[in-house]
Protein backbone atom coordinates (compact mmCIF):
# COMPACT_ATOMS: atom_id res chain seq x y z
CA UNK A 1 0.00 0.00 0.00
CA UNK A 2 2.97 2.34 0.72
CA UNK A 3 4.24 1.73 -2.52
CA UNK A 4 1.52 2.82 -3.99
CA UNK A 5 0.98 5.66 -2.05
CA UNK A 6 4.75 6.80 -3.15
CA UNK A 7 3.85 6.23 -6.77
CA UNK A 8 0.61 8.66 -6.60
CA UNK A 9 2.70 11.01 -4.87
CA UNK A 10 5.08 11.21 -7.87
CA UNK A 11 2.50 10.88 -10.62
CA UNK A 12 1.09 13.85 -8.88
CA UNK A 13 4.08 15.68 -9.24
CA UNK A 14 5.32 14.84 -13.00
CA UNK A 15 2.16 14.89 -14.62
CA UNK A 16 1.25 18.81 -13.65
CA UNK A 17 4.72 19.39 -15.23
CA UNK A 18 4.74 17.65 -18.39
CA UNK A 19 1.31 19.72 -18.90
CA UNK A 20 2.34 22.79 -18.51
CA UNK A 21 5.38 22.28 -20.68
CA UNK A 22 3.28 22.55 -23.75
CA UNK A 23 1.61 26.48 -23.12
CA UNK A 24 2.78 30.05 -21.77
CA UNK A 25 0.97 32.28 -20.21
CA UNK A 26 -1.98 29.57 -20.79
CA UNK A 27 -1.97 30.24 -24.55
CA UNK A 28 -1.35 26.83 -26.27
CA UNK A 29 1.86 26.42 -27.84
CA UNK A 30 2.44 24.19 -31.01
CA UNK A 31 4.30 20.74 -30.30
CA UNK A 32 8.07 19.99 -31.15
CA UNK A 33 8.70 23.82 -31.09
CA UNK A 34 12.12 25.56 -30.12
CA UNK A 35 11.85 27.88 -27.82
CA UNK A 36 14.40 30.68 -29.01
CA UNK A 37 13.50 33.05 -26.68
CA UNK A 38 11.81 33.20 -23.67
CA UNK A 39 10.70 36.06 -21.09
CA UNK A 40 8.02 37.21 -18.58
CA UNK A 41 6.27 39.14 -20.94
CA UNK A 42 7.38 36.77 -24.34
CA UNK A 43 7.49 33.51 -25.83
CA UNK A 44 9.68 33.22 -29.28
CA UNK A 45 9.66 29.65 -30.71
CA UNK A 46 10.31 28.66 -34.09
CA UNK A 47 9.08 24.77 -35.94
CA UNK A 48 9.14 22.64 -38.74
CA UNK A 49 5.15 23.38 -39.18
CA UNK A 50 4.30 25.18 -41.94
CA UNK A 51 1.96 28.48 -41.65
CA UNK A 52 -0.89 26.62 -42.63
CA UNK A 53 -0.97 23.91 -40.37
CA UNK A 54 0.24 26.02 -37.34
CA UNK A 55 -2.58 27.73 -37.58
CA UNK A 56 -4.61 25.07 -38.20
CA UNK A 57 -3.76 24.06 -34.72
CA UNK A 58 -4.40 27.43 -32.71
CA UNK A 59 -7.90 27.68 -34.70
CA UNK A 60 -8.87 24.20 -32.96
CA UNK A 61 -7.11 24.89 -29.69
CA UNK A 62 -9.03 28.20 -29.71
CA UNK A 63 -11.95 27.41 -30.87
CA UNK A 64 -13.80 27.55 -27.60
CA UNK A 65 -12.25 31.07 -26.60
CA UNK A 66 -15.35 33.61 -27.80
CA UNK A 67 -13.29 36.72 -27.70
CA UNK A 68 -10.15 35.44 -30.16
CA UNK A 69 -9.78 37.20 -33.61
CA UNK A 70 -7.54 36.34 -36.74
CA UNK A 71 -6.03 38.87 -38.47
CA UNK A 72 -4.21 37.79 -41.64
CA UNK A 73 -1.38 40.24 -42.38
CA UNK A 74 1.14 40.14 -45.40
CA UNK A 75 3.54 38.74 -43.41
CA UNK A 76 2.40 36.96 -40.56
CA UNK A 77 -1.25 35.89 -38.88
CA UNK A 78 -1.98 38.05 -35.70
CA UNK A 79 -4.36 35.92 -33.00
CA UNK A 80 -5.65 38.55 -30.73
CA UNK A 81 -7.68 38.04 -27.39
CA UNK A 82 -10.01 40.64 -26.38
CA UNK A 83 -10.84 38.93 -23.22
CA UNK A 84 -9.41 38.15 -19.69
CA UNK A 85 -6.93 36.31 -20.98
CA UNK A 86 -3.47 36.37 -19.26
CA UNK A 87 -1.85 36.46 -23.38
CA UNK A 88 -2.50 39.03 -25.63
CA UNK A 89 -1.27 38.14 -28.82
CA UNK A 90 -0.19 35.11 -30.49
CA UNK A 91 1.75 36.27 -33.93
CA UNK A 92 2.49 33.42 -36.56
CA UNK A 93 4.78 34.46 -39.10
CA UNK A 94 4.05 33.18 -42.90
CA UNK A 95 7.26 30.78 -43.95
CA UNK A 96 10.44 31.48 -44.16
CA UNK A 97 13.23 28.49 -45.45
CA UNK A 98 13.92 27.98 -41.98
CA UNK A 99 10.42 27.02 -40.70
CA UNK A 100 7.62 29.54 -38.90
CA UNK A 101 8.06 31.79 -36.03
CA UNK A 102 5.70 31.68 -33.27
CA UNK A 103 5.46 34.84 -30.86
CA UNK A 104 3.11 35.18 -27.76
CA UNK A 105 2.64 37.90 -26.09
CA UNK A 106 1.72 39.07 -22.47
CA UNK A 107 -1.25 41.31 -21.59
CA UNK A 108 0.18 44.75 -20.57
CA UNK A 109 -1.36 47.66 -19.19
CA UNK A 110 0.59 49.65 -21.36
CA UNK A 111 -1.26 48.83 -23.90
CA UNK A 112 -4.92 48.36 -22.26
CA UNK A 113 -4.53 51.83 -20.84
CA UNK A 114 -2.79 53.19 -24.47
CA UNK A 115 -5.90 51.77 -26.45
CA UNK A 116 -8.08 53.43 -24.23
CA UNK A 117 -6.77 56.54 -24.88
CA UNK A 118 -6.54 56.14 -28.30
CA UNK A 119 -10.75 55.52 -27.95
CA UNK A 120 -11.32 58.28 -26.00
CA UNK A 121 -9.16 60.32 -28.27
CA UNK A 122 -11.39 59.04 -31.20
CA UNK A 123 -14.70 59.89 -29.68
CA UNK A 124 -13.95 63.12 -29.61
CA UNK A 125 -12.20 63.92 -32.93
CA UNK A 126 -15.64 62.58 -34.14
CA UNK A 127 -17.58 64.57 -32.31
CA UNK A 128 -15.68 67.21 -33.56
CA UNK A 129 -16.29 66.57 -37.21
CA UNK A 130 -19.94 66.09 -36.36
CA UNK A 131 -19.67 69.50 -34.82
CA UNK A 132 -18.04 71.19 -37.65
CA UNK A 133 -20.72 69.45 -40.11
CA UNK A 134 -23.34 71.00 -37.96
CA UNK A 135 -22.38 74.56 -38.04
CA UNK A 136 -21.33 74.53 -41.94
CA UNK A 137 -24.61 72.90 -42.85
CA UNK A 138 -26.41 75.60 -40.13
CA UNK A 139 -24.63 78.62 -41.98
CA UNK A 140 -25.42 77.62 -45.26
CA UNK A 141 -29.02 76.77 -44.21
CA UNK A 142 -28.84 80.10 -42.99
CA UNK A 143 -28.21 81.67 -45.99
CA UNK A 144 -30.61 80.16 -47.89
CA UNK A 145 -33.38 81.12 -45.65
CA UNK A 146 -32.13 84.68 -45.42
CA UNK A 147 -32.22 84.87 -49.46
CA UNK A 148 -35.55 83.14 -49.23
CA UNK A 149 -37.13 85.75 -46.81
CA UNK A 150 -35.45 88.34 -49.17
CA UNK A 151 -37.29 87.31 -52.10
CA UNK A 152 -40.19 87.36 -50.19
CA UNK A 153 -39.79 90.46 -49.28
CA UNK A 154 -38.98 91.98 -52.71
CA UNK A 155 -42.10 90.23 -54.32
Amino acid sequence: MKNYLYIFLVLSLIIPVSINAEDFLGAPLVPGGTIIQKTEKQLELKTELSHAEALAFYKEALKDFKDIKFREWKEATYIEDDGKLTWHSITISKEDKAGTTIVVMKDSWTWIIGTLILRYIGVFVVLLFLLLGMIISGAIISKAVKKREAKKGDS
